[in-house]
């Protein structure tokens, strides 16, 4: 069976099914996992599924918001080196906000002991990883804490974001693209983000490769309002440069660096 058609029945199986798995596929169609996650990132460009841990789900479910075990899963590597690379854009002293997310957390759990900064947080997972730590001089956001995020939201978290003016903010996204924008699942997320967007002075964008090209139910911004992305090389040369295009500075991390 060739690639087209192997993914033609895949797509077929992903609708069918709601979700599909890469080793299922694997043993359906004979191939290996790395061919399947092929398959798959293929059609993930292509608008015609979303990849998520394991698998992936029919494109159009913009409901669909995995929890917080599988997000801390999904591209971990990347996760890890985009972290690593965003630890360069921290200043030398004066404050931040970190927003919920997999790939900011790691940033947190990343900084530096000699680190003495202000840390201006919404998210438990990222407060956690930080309370212990002896340079930094953080704070708590409250509100409404979701469930799937452990992030604080609604008016509270808006109100107290609304009275600060950070240095930099480094923003989580479930998914962006030039045409769609900075996007989410849920709407009280994306009032929060639109605030911590507004909150600093310099917005830094962590988000893997595979979030490129997704669009989900609630935008909070362009990339116009991002000054720095920072990625994996899993993003193309020719996607990088419509994001640039689109108003955003594009870092990618190679396999191996930072």
């Amino acid at each position: 069976m060739y690639a087209p058609e192997r993914q033609q029945e895949i797509l077929r199986l992903a609708r069918e099914g709601g979700r599909v798995d890469v080793l299922s596929l694997a043993e359906e169609f004979q191939v290996t996992a790395e061919t399947v996650r092929r398959d798959l990132k293929a059609l993930d460009r292509a608008g015609l599924v979303r990849r998520v841990h394991g698998g992936a789900i029919p494109a159009g479910r913009l409901d669909f918001e995995p929890d917080l075990t599988e997000r801390e899963a999904t591209a971990a590597d990347e996760k890890v080196r985009i972290a690593h690379a965003a630890l360069a854009e921290l200043p030398r002293d004066g404050s931040v906000i970190l927003d919920a997310g997999s790939t900011v957390a790691r940033l947190a759990a990343a900084f530096p002991l000699d680190c003495g900064l202000t840390v201006v947080t919404h998210a438990l997972p990222v407060a956690a990883r930080l309370a212990d730590h002896p340079g930094i001089d953080l704070h708590l956001v409250g509100g409404r804490v979701r469930n799937r995020t452990r992030a604080a939201v609604d008016a509270w978290a808006l109100r107290a974001y609304g009275e600060i003016r950070a240095d930099v903010v480094f923003l989580g996204t479930n998914g962006f693209s030039p045409d769609g924008g900075l996007t989410t699942p849920d709407l009280a997320e994306a009032a929060v983000k639109r605030a911590i967007i507004g909150a600093a002075r310099r917005v830094v964008l962590l988000a893997d490769s595979a979030k490129y090209g997704q669009e989900h139910f609630a935008r909070f911004g362009g990339l116009a309002d991002v000054d720095l992305l920072i990625t994996d090389s899993g993003l193309s040369a020719s996607d990088a440069a419509a994001v640039e295009a689109a108003g955003a500075e594009v870092l990618t991390v190679p396999e191996g660096g930072a």
